[in-house]
């Protein structure tokens, strides 16, 4: 993570899902509006003010329902999410065990709504970087799936899909690709070769590629990719944005900057117009383009880049998000290169204690900004420090790998 360039990828898509409960006509007004309410705001990266909305879902529906019932089980899993995205885990974490529970005891264990719920654990514990969590329940949940629907319906397909992105993440690029080419096969062949959840397996695998170097074998995953958004959503869609964003990044890994650059700012401008200026995908943004101007030595208007996603960060996820981590160690780093050191000790310190917080003290983002805080350390002459923290990044990378 030395500099942490953020590239939004299209990724897992149902285990992130807001789940809208099945109920019958002639139910609660009052628990329709909640639940309408929360969707609305969480859609639009609200996040605070959808909270009390999910909050209020819960109390009406166990009110109706019961506190057992799959339907309080699917608004409980809504909260989980909300405080998922907002790294909230702690919170998340009985939230989406809870709802695990009831659906189980109310519907069975081979159930397709407990195989989500898995999916929602498993999701959590691998944003955390607990992958030893992750894969049991990722594997239980594609079991479940593949008994319940088969093993080429779409469910199959996303499930596959996020057990790749554990490997992925690992870095057991081995494990991934044969997962992720399988879930291609289904959604082309089940659903079409232009279905936006092709897109989504095309940028999954070509962010396979990516990271690996192989930028030759992404670029046509990426195209590909965002010709099917722009040619099914409309070139005003966010998720032709993040198509958009992720053949910017590919264009900057290469140093391709004046090829990037348009496409960052089209991306912007889609997510602003889209989804509002104040929303997380919009941070992402600023952040990327500020990153790419950054590299090219622009450094007076960077900076008002990383200061604006660190503020939305900050204003819609909260202080504590990671996010707000990653953002402050952007503006550090920014601060380091232009020798402004005072600037940037305290931002690394924050940065360190956010990541640790929400992260936990092993997880890899924590040991890199260690190390940049390190190299800072370095630089002032404070020799001594910096060869401390530097054996704990070197410790916390040995134990994840």
């Amino acid at each position: 993570m030395k500099s942490k360039h953020s590239v939004l990828f299209i990724a897992v898509t149902l285990f992130w899902a807001i789940q809208a409960p099945h109920m019958a006509a002639g139910q609660s007004s009052q628990l329709m509006e909640a639940f309408n309410g929360f969707k609305s705001l969480y859609q639009e990266g609200r996040y605070s003010e959808a909270e009390p909305y999910a909050i209020e879902a819960i109390r009406l529906g166990t009110k109706e329902f019961g506190p057992d019932h799959p339907i309080s089980a699917a608004f409980i899993n809504n909260l989980a999410l909300l405080y998922k995205d907002q790294g909230r885990h702690a919170e998340a974490e009985p939230l989406f065990q809870r709802a695990l529970a009831i659906r189980e005891q109310a519907l069975g264990p081979e159930h397709p709504e407990v195989a989500q719920s898995l999916n929602n654990l498993a999701s959590l514990y691998h944003a955390q970087g607990h992958y030893t969590q992750a894969e049991p329940l990722y594997r239980r949940a594609l079991a479940i799936r593949e008994r319940a629907v088969g093993p080429e319906h779409p469910d199959v397909a996303t499930s596959l899909n996020n057990l790749a992105e554990l490997y992925r993440a690992q870095g057991q690029y081995a494990q991934a690709e044969p997962l992720f080419r399988r879930a291609l096969a289904i959604r082309e062949k089940v659903q079409g070769p232009e279905h936006p959840d092709v897109a989504t397996s095309l940028n999954n695998l070509g962010r396979y590629f990516y990271e690996q170097g192989l930028y030759v074998e992404a670029e046509p995953l990426y195209r590909r990719a965002l010709a099917i958004t722009e040619k099914v959503l409309g070139p005003e869609h966010p998720s032709v944005a993040r198509g958009v964003n992720n053949l910017a990044a590919l264009y900057y890994a290469q140093g391709l900057y004046a090829q990037a650059e348009p496409l960052y700012r089209r991306a912007l401008e889609i997510w602003e117009k889209a989804l509002g200026p104040e929303h997380p995908h919009v941070a992402t943004s600023l952040n990327n383009l500020a990153a790419l101007i950054k590299k090219q030595g622009d450094y007076l208007k960077a900076e008002p880049l990383y200061q604006r996603a660190l503020a939305i960060n900050e204003n819609v996820l909260g202080p504590d998000h990671p996010h707000v981590a990653t953002s402050l160690n952007n503006l550090a780093l920014l601060y380091t290169d232009q020798g402004k050191y005072a600037e940037a000790e305290p931002l690394y310190q924050r940065s360190s204690a956010i990541m640790e917080k929400a992260l936990g003290p092993e997880h890899p983002n924590v040991a890199a900004s260690l190390e940049n805080y390190a190299a800072l350390l370095r630089k002032t002459a404070r020799v001594e420090e910096a060869e401390q923290m530097e054996t704990r990044a070197k410790t916390i990378r040995a134990n994840s790998e």
